[in-house]
C-alpha cells in the first residue's frame, strides 16, 4: 500500500481501543495506556485525513480528549476542514429553519435524543447531560451538525437535528484530488413530539438539495439499521436508491445482530425536472 506521509499526529481517546481499529483510522498506531486511554498515532497526509479520523471515531462512540502533532505543545489545530460547518449558512424551507448546529444547542436536543424511542437507533448517546453536552460539542461532530428548528423566527423550537458530513469518493491514487469532498452522508433525528407532519422529509430533502447544488456533492447517501422501518421508508419517499443490504452486520444496543440498509441518490437525480 501506498502511503503518503505528512504531518505526525497523537490522538487521544477515552477507553481502550482494540488494534484492529488501526485499519478503519488511516492506519494510526493503537497504543493504550495505563490511564484507561489509547493513543492514535502516525503521520497523516492532510487536514482531509485527520477529518476522517475524528469522523470514524465519532461513529464508533469512542470520546476524543486531545488531537496534537508530535512535538507540540497543547492540541493542535485541527484545521478548517474539521472545524467549519458543513452547512454554511441559513436555509428555509417552507415551514422550517435549518442551521449550523452550536454548543449551546446540547441542552435542547438532548431533551429529545435521550428518549428510548430514539436512542434506540441511535450510535451513541451518553447516559447524562455533561457527558452529551462534551460529545456534542466536540469539533469535527457539532461541523456536521445541523439543527432543524420549527417556524422562521431566531428563537422558534428546536425539533430536530440533521448530520451532514462531506466524504471524498472512492478513486484511484492518481485521481484522488478529483474525488475529494465529492459525496454527503446524511442523518436525522426528530423529536418525536413532531412527528407526522412531514417535518423530516421537508427537512431533509432540502439538505439534499444544499448539498448538490451549493456544495457540488455528485452523490448523497445514508444508511440505518432495517429494523429502523421510519428511516428507510423516509429515504424512499426522498427518492433515494436502496443500493446495499447488509445481513447481520451490525450489532445493536440489544445484544442483536441487525441487517442494516444502504440509500443513495445521484445529484443528477436531484435536480432532474419533476
Amino acid at each position: 500500500m501506498i502511503r503518503v506521509v505528512g504531518t505526525a499526529y497523537e490522538v487521544t481517546v477515552a477507553g481502550h481501543l482494540d488494534d484492529h481499529w488501526s485499519q478503519r483510522l488511516a492506519g494510526l498506531r493503537v497504543v493504550r495506556g495505563g490511564d484507561g486511554t489509547t493513543v492514535l498515532a502516525g503521520p497523516l497526509a492532510d487536514q482531509a485525513q485527520l477529518h476522517g479520523v475524528l469522523s470514524g471515531l465519532r461513529d464508533i462512540g469512542a470520546v476524543l480528549l486531545s488531537v496534537r502533532t508530535v512535538g507540540a505543545e497543547g492540541p493542535a489545530p485541527v484545521g478548517v476542514q474539521a472545524t467549519s460547518p458543513a452547512l454554511r449558512r441559513v436555509v428555509h424551507t417552507e415551514r422550517l429553519t435549518l442551521r449550523p448546529g452550536r454548543v449551546d444547542d446540547a441542552e435542547a436536543t438532548w431533551a429529545f435524543r435521550r428518549l428510548d424511542v430514539v436512542d434506540e437507533w441511535l450510535t451513541v448517546c451518553p447516559d447524562t447531560l455533561d457527558g452529551y453536552r462534551a460529545l456534542f460539542a466536540e469539533p469535527a461532530r457539532l461541523a456536521t451538525t445541523v439543527v432543524v428548528q420549527r417556524g422562521h423566527e431566531p428563537d422558534g423550537p428546536v425539533i430536530g437535528d440533521l448530520m451532514l458530513r462531506l466524504e471524498d469518493g472512492w478513486a484511484r491514487l492518481g485521481a484522488a484530488e478529483a474525488a475529494r469532498g465529492v459525496q454527503a452522508e446524511l442523518g436525522w433525528v426528530l423529536d418525536p413530539a413532531h412527528t407526522g407532519h412531514g417535518y423530516a422529509t421537508e427537512a431533509v430533502r432540502a439538505l439534499i438539495r444544499y448539498g448538490v447544488e451549493e456544495l457540488g456533492v455528485r452523490r448523497v447517501v445514508a444508511s440505518c439499521f432495517v429494523d429502523d422501518t421510519a428511516s428507510w421508508r423516509l429515504m424512499e419517499r426522498l427518492g433515494m436508491r436502496r443500493e446495499v443490504h447488509a445481513v447481520r452486520d451490525a450489532l445493536h444496543r440489544s445484544g442483536r445482530w441487525l441487517d442494516t440498509v444502504g440509500y443513495a441518490l445521484l445529484a443528477e437525480e436531484v435536480l432532474q425536472p419533476p
